[in-house]
């Protein structure tokens, strides 16, 4: 794997994901509209936390000013959100836009060309972050950038006087991190080291920093295969969920890592970008502070793209769907809708007034893009296998690596196992 540092446009290569899921159908479809085309209504489906959402509600709002077309947003949990898609499209009851988690070859066939929003001078979108269908087509422009992230109580470090990185290029590796978090949680009484998000993509940046390769696609997309330093980076990291170091709790049993953190007995909190207006609002009975992501020794990073807009062909409302599509993208409500939601953006040359009254808010986003900066490329290749699959016209429904890996931690089976099962389920779903 290369050391070799890159530009955040050579690493972003593309963000068409395409981890997909099956199951029922609860959620309502396309909006109301008026004949010929004049739409009154349109629907817009998205999965997000309240404050990342709320760039979108103020987006509609003025769309509903200015265009005179009211948006039904409808803000959909995570897991399941592509089941809801998947059968809406079966029930042609899809929304008019959403942001998706990765496209779905079940409903590609349904979009509408986002070539002219994606090409537009005016709009600045790196051409990186789209790509054309065989056609010539753009279907998807991702909403925003995102990347994985260390997060740390800062009020519990300063209490145990101890210091902590907060440029990359001084980063600390693993080790030394979880020696500073012990430290930290002996010498203030907190109760872990660390909580780590349960997701694949968050467990591949852990995979990437110890210098090993993941899960990785071979290169005529029929077959994952997996490599020993992965194997031992993920026996270290079931090592580390011991309920001191980091509560098992998390990984076997749906426990919230990001209300644990926030509960202030917890040291750090490995999760993020996303993080940043949440905490910014939410979190004042302590500080907190982005640093650096370890690195041992590789500097990397999980860099993928927000959510996948899209616009779907519904008929009368395919107009007002496009309509918002290009308001949304519009460089001055980007801007605003970018700052109010904390994204890092897709569109170049913009000048985001990010909440002024945060200067860790402010810190952390400058430290983000600082990491996405020199990231390892290898850092986008979790992205980039799942756009392979997706052009393939193929799909993971259900990715194991949550389930196998929690039934690591809990003593069910070795972590040699879980990868082994990880691999077979990952193949059997593109054979």
């Amino acid at each position: 794997m290369s050391q070799n540092s890159t530009s955040r446009r050579s690493v972003l290569l593309g963000s068409l994901g395409a981890l997909t899921a099956g199951g029922a159908l609860t959620a309502c479809g396309g909006g109301d509209s008026a004949s010929g085309g004049d739409a009154s209504t349109i629907t817009f489906w998205l999965s997000a936390s309240d404050a990342q959402a709320k760039g979108y509600y103020d987006l509609a709002d003025e769309f509903k000013a200015q265009k005179g077309i009211t948006v039904e947003i409808v803000n959909v949990p995570y897991d399941g959100y592509q089941t809801k898609l998947r059968q809406a499209a079966q029930a042609d009851s899809l929304p008019d836009v959403a942001s998706a988690p990765s496209l779905d070859p079940i409903w590609t066939n349904k979009l509408q060309d986002l070539t002219a929003v994606a090409t537009s001078s005016t709009n600045k979108i790196d051409s990186k972050l789209y790509q054309e269908t065989d056609d010539g087509k753009i279907l998807t422009i991702p909403s925003d950038i995102t990347a994985a992230g260390l997060f740390i109580n800062t009020t519990l470090f300063q209490q145990a006087g101890v210091a902590y990185p907060t440029e990359p290029e001084s980063t600390w590796t693993w080790d030394e991190f979880l020696a500073a978090a012990t430290q930290v949680r002996t010498s203030t009484g907190a109760k872990y080291d660390l909580v780590y998000d349960a997701s694949p993509a968050r467990i591949r940046a852990f995979i990437y920093e110890h210098g090993a390769d993941g899960f990785q696609l071979d290169d005529d997309g029929t077959a994952f295969s997996v490599q020993a330093p992965t194997v031992e980076a993920l026996q270290k990291f079931v090592d580390l969920n011991d309920d001191v170091v980091m509560p098992k709790s998390v990984w076997t049993s749906g426990a919230d890592p990001n209300a644990l953190f926030k509960s202030g007995q917890v040291v750090a909190y490995f999760s993020g970008v996303w993080q940043v207006a949440d905490f910014t609002e939410s979190i004042s009975q302590f500080e907190w502070a982005a640093v650096p992501t370890p690195a041992q020794p590789t500097q990397a990073t999980d860099i993928n793209t927000g959510g996948k807009i899209v616009a779907f062909d519904n008929g009368d409302t395919a107009d007002a769907a496009m309509q918002f599509v290009e308001f949304l993208y519009d460089p001055t409500n980007y801007a605003e809708i970018a700052a109010t939601n904390g994204w890092l953006p897709v569109e170049t040359g913009l000048d985001i007034a990010y909440p002024a009254t945060s200067q860790t808010a402010l810190d952390a986003y400058a430290l983000y893009q600082k990491e996405i900066e020199i990231a390892d490329p290898i850092s986008t290749s979790g992205n980039e296998n799942g756009e392979k699959l997706t052009l393939m016209g193929k799909a993971i429904t259900t990715d194991p690596t949550k389930d196998e890996l929690g039934k690591a931690i809990n003593g069910q089976q070795t972590v040699q196992q879980a990868v082994d099962t990880i691999v077979r389920l990952l193949n059997e779903q593109i054979a």
